[in-house]
């Protein structure tokens, strides 16, 4: 029998009190990123036919930030329970449909847990569930003599013989909608919270004669909820863990992998070695043979083959070519196209430029908005003044140039192939190539000058 189609329910309504934020629940970022967002992209990898998200406390901040109008928005006004929760969507829900409730708040879900979650769900009602060593809070599954389950009971509405029950419910579930609809019709608010609980439809599944399937995540971590930022930040610790198990199993070297936080995606080739706090964002792409310092931060980068980033460096929107050492405290920043074997060094930042093969910025240099050839050697101190308080100017230097220390380039310039710019140089017009090129005053020594000394106390004119 074909398959039903998979209408995927993500339950987003909740106000989070114990955050203590303005800031709605799910929108509390894991990894760089809303912790709803997660949630979302697990959901999206089942490729389902309907995606809906309910949505409530923070009103319409929470479609506005994830800004994904392929998802079904359904607003929750009133939070009165998980059942309740599910009651809003039902409209979008078809009968003949699986559908599977997720949460908002757990974020760290695998797909192939949810895969093998859904797979007799045309059948039976299938709970994702997981046993704790402490299980305070959670609702407990209860089992006949058979084992076969028949209830789940919340906490706070659990005997002291259920609260020992160390199997919880996840709150994930798959169920043939039809069922769902019939079921959630059935709910009442006769509980200690006063809400309509979604967990209540298992004891309805079994007085109609519905199996209950249960089904396991491979690791706890994976159904944790946030509720707290405490609980936030140990799950962020479980997703970075995860992050660099991968990468080392990939073949990259770790210096530590509990320090190590990516925020988007990291693609490495063979031989990488990363050490200590190393920040990655967005796309970031290393090559073989890349070595990254401690203290840095990677952003939408390429970094090819034997690159080496040495400590304190922040690299955003570049493409770094072959065999460049970058570093120590040197800041590339997006628009930059460096060509292989090319050096940038302590405390030099560049911005939209692009430098040739083999040149150098080795010190305390600001370089923006230039074009730099081959073989060029750029001093210490330079500084690329490209901006005239409206508008961005263009420099140009040519190969095998050489710009001395403390130079400023007044853009739009020029320096042609071979050129040489003395020290000390501000320099408004274009130098030609193959030509020392220099502006200075006339050094002058003045005798009989003395420097002038501290006065006494009291001596000043009040």
């Amino acid at each position: 029998m074909a398959k039903s189609e998979l209408n995927i329910l993500i339950l987003a309504a909740g106000q989070g009190t114990r955050m203590r934020s303005r800031l709605p629940k799910v929108l509390h970022p894991l990894a760089g990123r809303p912790m709803l967002q997660h949630v979302i992209e697990t959901a999206r990898e089942l490729r389902p036919h309907g995606l809906g998200v309910i949505y409530g406390h923070g009103g319409e901040q929470v479609p506005q930030q994830i800004g994904d109008e392929s998802i079904e928005w359904i607003l929750q006004a009133e939070q009165l329970g998980t059942g309740h929760a599910v009651m809003q969507a039902l409209p979008q829900v078809a009968d003949e449909q699986i559908v599977l409730v997720l949460y908002g708040d757990v974020p760290l879900l695998e797909a192939d847990t949810l895969a093998m979650l859904v797979e007799h769900a045309d059948q039976a009602l299938c709970l994702l569930t997981v046993h704790l060593p402490d299980p305070t809070g959670y609702g407990r599954i209860v089992r006949d003599e058979h084992g076969r389950v028949t209830a789940i009971v919340e906490h706070k509405d659990a005997t002291d013989e259920q609260r020992r029950i160390t199997e919880v419910n996840t709150g994930i579930l798959a169920v043939n909608g039809g069922r769902l609809k019939k079921w959630l019709g059935r709910l009442d608010n006769n509980n200690a919270q006063g809400e309509y609980y979604l967990t209540d439809i298992i004891a309805m599944a079994v007085a109609d004669g519905v199996p209950i399937e249960v089904s396991h995540p491979a690791e706890v971590s994976e159904v944790l909820g946030v509720n707290s930022r405490q609980q936030l930040a140990a799950l962020e610790r479980e997703y970075q863990l995860r992050q660099a198990t991968r990468l080392m199993s990939e073949g990259v070297s770790l210096a530590d992998p509990a320090r190590l936080d990516i925020r988007g995606r990291l693609h490495c080739g063979q031989d990488v070695a990363l050490d200590i706090n190393l920040v990655v964002e967005g796309e970031v792409s290393l090559a073989d043979n890349v070595t990254v310092g401690p203290n840095c931060v990677l952003k939408d980068c390429t970094l090819e083959d034997g690159v080496q980033v040495l400590p304190m460096s922040v690299i955003e929107g570049a493409h770094i070519g072959a065999g460049s050492r970058i570093g120590p405290f040197a800041r590339i920043r997006p628009g930059t196209e460096l060509a292989g074997q090319t050096h940038i060094g302590n405390f030099v930042e560049l911005k939209n430029s692009q430098v040739g093969e083999g040149s150098k910025i080795n010190h305390l240099s600001y370089v923006g908005d230039t074009i730099i050839g081959k073989q060029s050697n750029i001093g210490a101190g330079v500084i690329t003044c490209n901006y005239d308080g409206a508008n961005k100017h263009r420099t140009e230097i040519g190969d095998n140039a050489f710009v001395g220390s403390d130079v400023q380039l007044v853009a739009p310039v020029k320096v042609g192939d071979g050129a040489t710019i003395g020290a000390g140089t501000t320099l408004t017009s274009d130098a030609p190539e193959n030509a020392l090129t220099l502006s200075r005053t006339k050094q002058k020594t003045v005798t009989g000058w003395k420097r002038p000394t501290k006065q006494g106390r009291g001596t000043r004119d009040e």
